[in-house]
């Protein structure tokens, strides 16, 4: 069974270089071969050449650097996968560090599930000195103690069976953010499952500081939204529209979620004082978070309107 790996790099190079190490040399089992797909200037390729030998292998794994335009990561991670030939295809970031037994773990797992389309894990934070920091690693990453089937994993940190990445295609390109999720929403569909296991982990640098880890759960808002758009199906914490009683709850959770749910989130800090510390950021990032929702529902009504007074525009005009 072999295992490709994708990395999406975009001028992180000090970071893409500890990543590679994790990987090429930390690693008990390696992958079989590396695709690092870089969207930025030329620092990240003396990286990567500073790893491979002429051959273009770096300890027998063969690495590849593929050049592009950085749009966006669904963008990216396209290209790299159409040069990705493992039976299993795992994604991990710049930002990232894999711990030695991934790939061990990785294989393991899809060969005890075969049910299973994804596999993953925890993405741990490196950078929790700080009480941001400490958030982070709180609430951007799903976490369970126990393995478990889940809705989505995050791009970071999971690996995708080859006859399954067949079947559902590419990311969704128009997407700025919440591509991962689209993307497990659609393997979903195909009847596989998306197991979570805890032994399967990775580092990860978290936003360092308060402005960073609330811009970027206002955009995981606005991306919520954007995806829930697409597939009004999909699991959502927010009603589509007010038609039965279950809707009227769930729009009422809403908003009460905002004041409990930091509750909740900071049994996850390491200690009282920290949990007690971090509720008022807590409750910020829930607010940025379902901000992003309501601004991006706004944006994309606006823009509809906007369609639609055009074709009347030009109907009137032909």
């Amino acid at each position: 069974m072999k295992v490709s790996v994708l990395i999406c790099t975009y001028n992180r190079h000090a970071l893409l270089a500890d990543s590679l190490r994790a990987l090429l040399c930390l690693a008990s089992e390696k992958p079989d071969e590396i695709i690092i797909v870089n969207g930025g200037d030329e620092r990240a390729d003396d990286v990567v050449r500073s790893f491979i030998d002429a051959t273009g292998k770096a300890d027998g794994v063969q690495v590849k650097l593929i050049k592009t335009v950085n749009r966006n990561l669904a963008t990216s991670r396209n290209v790299g996968l159409r040069h990705c030939v493992g039976d299993i295809v795992a994604m991990t970031d710049d930002d990232a560090k894999v711990f030695p037994d991934w790939v061990t773990q990785i294989k393991r797992l899809h060969v005890e599930r075969p049910d299973a389309g994804a596999v993953g894990g925890p993405v741990l934070g490196t950078n929790t000195a700080s009480l941001a920091g400490k958030v982070a690693d709180a609430i951007t990453f799903p976490l369970w103690d126990m393995p478990r089937d889940v809705r989505t994993l995050a791009g970071v940190n999971i690996a995708y069976k080859r006859e399954v990445l067949e079947r559902i295609g590419f990311q969704d390109e128009t997407l700025f953010r919440g591509e991962d999720v689209d993307f497990n929403w659609r393997l979903l569909q195909t009847g596989y499952k998306i197991c979570f296991h805890p032994a399967i982990k990775v580092f990860h640098h978290h936003r360092p500081t308060l402005r960073g880890v609330l811009n970027q759960h206002y955009m995981y808002g606005r991306a919520y939204y954007r995806v829930r758009r697409k597939w009004p199906e999909m699991y959502c914490v927010y009603p589509h529209g007010i038609r039965r009683k279950k809707d009227v709850l769930k729009a009422v959770n809403f908003i009460v979620a905002l004041f409990y749910q930091p509750v909740l989130s900071c049994r996850r800090l390491p200690s009282i004082g920290a949990g007690l510390a971090a509720l008022p950021i807590l409750f910020m990032a829930g607010v940025a978070w379902k901000a992003g929702m309501l601004l991006q529902l706004f944006a994309d009504c606006r823009l509809d309107k906007n369609r639609a007074d055009a074709r009347k525009s030009d109907r009137a005009a032909a």
